[in-house]
């Protein structure tokens, strides 16, 4: 019994540190890759991250319908993967009053037609919307 009793205690304790973990360093940002797309930015779940080429840094372009389709993404932190600069990641807040989180200065988005992880449906649409490899991004 107190063997059962220690294990739980100990399983408890795990899942609290994995918890708070998790809520201490907020989202974390993978980069995936693709065959035919390469490298890019996602979320924990997988879900494909795109930028929007009409922004600018630190202000958003898309609004109304087309944040319908478009939804921002937003984590108050950031924990970047290996080889990704964690100060490349920022926070704007939109003209609607919303928080989004940037990549360089540029809003980071989802697509609405990206309907599981591994999607990438987003890229290209009309040759405004794109990926982010972060080791190519906006470098010239």
């Amino acid at each position: 019994m107190k063997i059962r009793a220690l294990l739980a205690t100990v399983f408890v304790l795990f899942v609290s540190l994995v918890f708070i973990g998790a809520t201490a360093f907020g989202e974390t940002v993978l980069v995936k890759s693709k065959e035919g797309l390469g490298k890019h930015l996602t979320d924990s779940k997988g879900m494909t991250l795109y930028y929007f080429k009409n922004d600018s840094p630190g202000k958003s372009a898309c609004a109304g319908e087309c944040s319908g389709k478009w939804p921002v993404f937003y984590s108050e932190k950031i924990a970047a993967p290996k080889d990704v600069n964690a100060k490349d990641f920022g926070t704007i807040t939109r003209e609607d009053g919303k928080k989004q989180t940037t990549y360089k200065g540029y809003p980071l988005y989802y697509f609405s037609g990206d309907a599981k992880a591994d999607d990438t449906n987003g890229q290209g649409v009309k040759d405004v919307w794109f990926v982010i490899d972060p080791a190519k991004f906006m470098k010239k």
